[in-house]
């Protein structure tokens, strides 16, 4: 949908006429999208499926410009680049050049990108006049722009104060490294990633550039770069704050850089592995003054918050959260933590990292390079008369049997597996070695769980929704019989994306005693899910669309979510429910 989007009068007409030339519309079609005055003509053409958009760009011939714009030579105004966030240039291969009254020139690398026009015109509040500009010509404008015009801005370096950082220096490299320029190029990417709300920082080298990414909500997006010849400095510079060994770059190595970010205590837990181009290197920002969630803010429907406390509250058993990497398990089994939190009781966690400092809770972190294993913890915690344990993670047999006995002995054990979903937490167990019996006897159940962005709230907008691009999530039309839905459309507030802050997608199984027969008689995962979903279990896939009818998040998220836990298309699982919860 590309509401409000106009090419120049001349160039859109120029471009239809072309269209009819070629035979690929009608006079009728053209006349028909001509009568709907709240678009432009192209954009109706596109939006009814009488062309599409590839059509339009192969007919467009010279229309927007035989010859493409050089804006590496252009002078551009410093307010101009600052309408137009970095990201949004970044994705959309843009770079603003002039500003004639309310109309903004725009260089691009496809002139015929609707979407991307609708972005900026909704951002700048300007209509959007584009131009046509050499691809690489054009990425490297943009690059240059912006990070000029960041590394000039008033305090984009500042406010950032090393905690520890080595004193020792190797030759040249560590004194390039120290030098202001390289101290405020580092200073102003992990400013920008902190204020960004990212959960990781990406520096990567390429052939031809040094690529700086910028993990939000869940995914990841570019962001200004420095320039090329600094390449090696900046990442000698990182390995310094990490008091990482600058000389050795053959080797993967892992360090920590504590940090104080405009007042913030902040932890950068930081990789570094060695490419065909350069070390790159990812930095997972742990932010100690974050607010931690209760469960009832995690996004549980009420009846999976009920299922998942009755399973938590309980004296002694395993509860466990699964997902792959990022899907918030921890963030569950924190607020598992503080919901039954008492001081009569002894919690101790072993963690890698520890991401969260909790009060009143004994916490230990992984070293394995000293042989702190999870296991090896784990043994020792069980001495320490805890009534509450939380393992990060079970990744092998031997941390499996441990938590297992730890149940069996009268704890209360909380942890993390990797599997797609709740049932496959059953299973896994048995594949870790586990006896059948002993699942049985210690398992009360597991969640399921997975992130999806969230609308954000200052462009959220209605849309109509085209239920052919959904098919994998099976029948829509019973939870949307209106064929509407919402979406964000992009602002400064959401940096353009329509998304702000993340969700849970949930299912919770409780161990039951037909699961418990199936466990006993090595039934499959599909199996337990099956009667899982018999005594009443709500899938993620569930979950999801009742968050899109809710106009929580869209149905692109919950789809990318639901083609990450399920092989096969289709909602057999139950039929929609009525909600009647009041969008915002």
């Amino acid at each position: 949908m590309y509401h409000g989007v106009r090419l120049p009068e001349d160039a859109e007409e120029r471009i239809v006429d072309n269209l009819i030339a070629s035979g690929i519309v009608t006079s009728e079609q053209v006349e028909k999208c001509r009568s709907d005055g709240r678009d432009g003509v192209l954009s109706n053409l596109i939006q009814e499926r009488y062309c599409t958009l590839d059509q339009a760009r192969r007919v467009s011939g010279d229309v927007l410009g035989s010859e493409p714009l050089r804006v590496i030579d252009s002078e551009l105004s410093v307010e101009l680049l600052r309408m137009i966030p970095a990201e949004l240039a970044y994705r959309h291969g843009l770079l603003p050049v002039a500003r004639d009254g309310e109309t903004m020139v725009v260089a691009m690398a496809d002139p015929l990108d609707l979407d991307a026009i609708d972005d900026v015109r909704v951002l700048t509040g300007l209509a959007v006049e584009p131009l046509a500009a050499e691809p690489d010509d054009l990425r490297r404008a943009v690059e240059s722009y912006y990070m000029r015009t960041i590394m000039s801005g008033d305090g984009e370096g500042e406010g950032v104060e090393v905690i520890e950082e080595t004193e020792e220096e190797i030759g040249d490299l560590a004194r390039m490294a120290r030098e202001a320029l390289v101290v405020k190029a580092v200073n102003m990417i992990i400013r920008q990633a902190v204020q960004a709300r990212a959960s990781d920082i990406h520096i990567e080298p390429m052939e031809k550039d040094l690529r700086i990414r910028y993990r939000i909500d869940g995914v990841l997006g570019l962001a200004p770069p420095p320039p090329k010849r600094l390449q090696a400095a900046i990442i000698s510079r990182v390995k310094i704050m990490a008091n990482l060994d600058i000389a050795e770059r053959r080797l993967p190595q892992d360090g920590r850089i504590p940090l104080r970010v405009a007042g913030k205590d902040i932890d950068l837990r930081v990789s570094t592995v060695p490419t065909l181009y350069g070390e790159s290197i990812v930095m997972r920002i742990l932010d100690k003054s974050s607010v931690m969630y209760g469960l009832g803010e995690l996004g549980f429907q009420a009846a999976d918050l009920e299922r998942f406390e009755s399973l938590i509250r309980r004296p002694h058993g395993i509860v466990l959260a699964t997902g792959p990497t990022g899907s918030g398990k921890t963030t569950t089994l924190y607020a598992a933590l503080q919901a039954t939190f008492s001081d009569e009781l002894k919690v101790i966690t072993i963690e890698d990292p520890v991401e969260y400092q909790l009060d009143g809770v004994n916490q230990i972190e992984v070293r394995s390079r000293i042989g702190l294993t999870f296991a090896r913890g784990l043994r020792h915690i069980v001495r320490q008369d805890p009534d509450t344990i939380m393992v990060g993670e079970i990744r092998d047999a031997e941390t499996a049997d441990i938590a297992v006995h730890s149940a069996l002995t009268g704890h209360l054990v909380f942890s993390s597996l990797h599997t797609n979903d709740a049932a496959g937490a059953v299973t896994r167990l048995v594949d870790l070695d586990v006896e059948p019996f002993l699942v049985v006897s210690t398992l009360s159940g597991a969640v399921g769980q997975r992130l999806v962005r969230t609308i954000c709230k200052t462009c959220k907008e209605e849309t109509e929704i085209d239920f052919s691009a959904y098919r994998f999530l099976g029948n829509l039309r019973p939870y949307f019989p209106d064929g509407r839905a919402w979406r964000g459309h992009g602002c400064d507030e959401c940096r353009g994306t329509g998304y702000r802050g993340r969700t849970g997608l949930y299912e919770v199984l409780a161990m039951s005693e037909e699961i418990e027969k199936l466990v006993l008689s090595s039934g499959s995962s599909s199996e337990v899910r099956h009667a899982a979903l018999r005594g009443g279990m709500s899938t993620m896939k569930q979950d999801g669309l009742s968050k899109v009818q809710q106009g929580i998040t869209t149905l692109d998220e919950v789809q990318r979510a639901a083609r990450d836990v399920y092989a096969d298309p289709g909602i057999a699982e139950a039929a929609p429910r009525a909600l009647g919860a009041e969008v915002e």
